[in-house]
């Protein structure tokens, strides 16, 4: 694309002028600006809080839906989970209806959440044809209704309110922009827009020039999204867009020291040495026993799979390795598998291998 290749020209040329900042929501003071990305059945707590640990300046919670009726049920309880969690706590609610939404903004204050974000961009078909998500924005009327409505409900307890969209549904339909301003008018107070349209979904290449021109449109922080795979990649991407900062999805599945790789790399041009393997099995380890204590061991076990096959997938036997958690059922068997699988990786190298950008295409989960 060719306002990525300038931008990788003008990253280039500035050198390490593109420092990670501190960004300011409402009354929170953000470590950097370098975000993980909400994500469906991957961003629970526990991995927000390895993401944190791994230099992310922000997290927000799995959508948790506005549906009075399950807020109670153990999925939505699941996702409304914030114990230890380091704060400000961004909470994402997502729905249809501008009451409900209010209402479940302030269900999840009393909760603990100190940050309300709004999806209007989860492109997901459960999700769209119930026409929540990025389906909002086929209804410029009722998504500013929605938002409203929300900083409304906000406003009493001091807690600011974010919104996360699309660059809109389809390519003749990119309204990103009007929709920007109005939600700015109306009192959200950070945007995050995805570089793709809804029709899109994951397919494709993400586009910057949508995000740019929102960006110079408003006053209150952006923040790109989309694609951010690498360091480099980051660099690139603030520098097309001016974006006060980038979010990373599917590029933190099972190589959650992302954030930290690019904090490091716009603070000072460099790039990190791959982790030791020691301190990836470290993580690891500890991620699985969190994880447990959130699911319990049938569901723990099982869901883990995922994020084990993230992080070896691209490392020596890592295939293999992968079918075999498959057929473990058992929490401890599953840790001594892991274990066994670094320690023999460690004999062989001290670090893990460069790990190609691009490749968290394979494992797609739904960003919302």
């Amino acid at each position: 694309m060719a306002e990525m290749a300038r931008a990788y020209n003008r990253a280039s040329f500035f050198g390490n002028a593109t420092f990670p900042l501190p960004m300011h929501i409402g009354p929170h003071t953000l470590a950097n600006n370098v975000f993980v990305a909400p994500m469906a059945g991957v961003t629970d707590r526990p991995f927000r809080q390895l993401c944190r640990s791994f230099g992310a300046g922000y997290a927000v919670s799995e959508m948790v839906t506005s549906r009075r009726d399950l807020w109670n049920s153990l999925k939505t309880s699941r996702r409304a989970n914030h114990e230890g969690e380091p704060g400000p706590v961004a909470v994402q609610i997502a729905g249809t209806d501008a009451q409900m939404m209010a209402d479940a903004a302030a269900y999840n204050i009393d909760r603990g959440a100190q940050i309300i974000d709004i999806n209007m961009g989860c492109p997901a078909k459960k999700v769209c044809n119930k026409w929540a998500g990025s389906a909002l924005m086929q209804d410029e009327p009722l998504a500013v209704a929605i938002a409203q409505a929300v900083v409304r409900a906000c406003e009493p307890h001091g807690v600011p309110v974010t919104l996360k969209m699309r660059t809109g549904w389809s390519r003749e339909h990119r309204n990103a922009l009007v929709l920007a301003r109005a939600f700015e008018d109306i009192g959200v107070r950070m945007l995050t827009v995805h570089g793709r349209t809804r029709e899109q979904g994951y397919k494709g290449l993400a586009e910057y020039e949508t995000i740019a021109a929102v960006k110079s449109a408003v006053r209150i922080p952006v923040v790109a999204n989309g694609d951010v795979d690498s360091p480099e990649k980051a660099r690139a991407v603030l520098a097309a867009t001016g974006a006060d900062a980038v979010m990373v999805g599917r590029a933190a599945q099972g190589q959650p020291w992302i954030f930290r790789e690019i904090a490091h790399f716009l603070a000072t041009g460099t790039q990190l040495a791959p982790p030791l393997v020691a301190e990836v099995q470290r993580a690891l380890l500890e991620h699985l026993q969190d994880h447990y204590g959130l699911y319990g061991e049938f569901t723990g076990v099982r869901s883990a799979r995922k994020h084990i096959g993230w992080y070896v997938r691209a490392l020596p036997g890592g295939d293999a390795f992968r079918a075999e958690m498959n057929g473990i059922e058992d929490s401890g068997a599953q840790l001594s598998a892991v274990h066994r699988f670094f320690d023999a990786l460690g004999a062989r190298m001290d670090r893990l291998p460069v790990r190609a950008a691009g490749m968290a295409e394979e494992f797609a989960e739904n960003e919302a």
